[in-house]
């Protein structure tokens, strides 16, 4: 199947992006990598009329460290971090987990911004950049605004973003030297999408936590005090303190009904929790 016809506008800078989406009056769409809109396009999944072409926007591009935190641009694509061409204040906790994300053709590609932007439940960056802190600044004609990941993925498929929007950073906090971070995925093949996703970022030295559960059918689950989880406390023997049926009552109150499903997430959040490294 090939898209419903639609009109075609590349945009000079990220100003004129931004008085083409609010002329499009909602029925515009952009494109920078392609990897997730591309699919939707051929599928007729999304019929706009107008796609704004944002790829060449060096605005978009930009990566660097302000003060304790690292500030991506949207257009900074999964191949960029996986190489070590952006700074890196998580201590490899992005690299790992962009030269999982896919094939190599998808990461040099896909950005980190579309990727977030399309909020699929599946996603690496939804699930990882929560459990790292990060937010993500939004950019319209009427100026910008600042949300954390998970206030701004409210649901599968379904991001903060209004009309005339589109995401221009994100912001990633510097891992503390003592938080001990953990990522691990089911996927039925290497390169497909995830169907479970458990990511943790646990600093036994301040007693703090957050843990993430994602690939579910809606938001992630984020537990920004995780220290239920544990027992009740996080300190040195939290691995040890992991209780899969807390996990599991999460999943319940979330809906996920099937036991086989909840005990697929349980592990994979298990097996996070166990990895997890300095």
């Amino acid at each position: 199947m090939k898209p419903a016809p639609f009109s075609y506008e590349r945009p000079r800078d990220l100003g004129a992006a931004l008085s083409m989406l609010a002329a499009g009056s909602g029925a515009a769409k952009i494109i920078a990598g392609g990897q997730s809109l591309g699919p939707m396009l051929n599928l007729r999944l999304v019929q706009p009329e107008l796609i704004v072409d944002i790829s060449g926007l060096g605005e978009l591009k930009r990566a660097e460290i302000s003060g304790s935190e690292l500030v991506l641009g949207a257009l900074v694509t999964h191949a960029d971090i996986e190489d070590g061409r952006t700074a890196d204040v998580t201590r490899g906790a992005m690299r790992a987990v962009a030269a999982n994300i896919a094939y190599r053709a998808v990461r040099n590609r896909g950005t980190i911004g579309g990727s977030l932007s399309h909020a699929d439940p599946a996603a690496d960056w939804v699930s990882a950049l929560a459990a790292l802190g990060a937010r993500v600044t939004l950019r319209s004609l009427r100026g910008s605004r600042t949300l954390a990941v998970e206030a701004f993925v409210v649901g599968a498929l379904e991001s903060a973003l209004q009309a005339g929007e589109i995401v221009e950073a994100i912001h990633v906090p510097q891992r503390s030297i003592m938080a001990q971070w953990g990522y691990a995925k089911s996927c039925r093949k290497t390169g497909e999408f995830a169907h479970a996703i458990g990511a943790v970022l646990i600093d036994p030295a301040s007693a703090s936590g957050r843990v993430v559960i994602g690939a579910i059918d809606r938001a992630p689950l984020v537990l920004a005090d995780a220290a239920e989880l544990f027992g009740g406390r996080i300190a040195a023997d939290y691995k040890q303190r992991f209780d899969a049926n807390f996990a599991d009552r999460l999943l319940v109150q979330a809906g996920i009904d099937d036991a086989a499903q909840r005990h697929i997430h349980v592990s994979v959040l298990k097996r996070a929790v166990l990895e997890a490294t300095a």
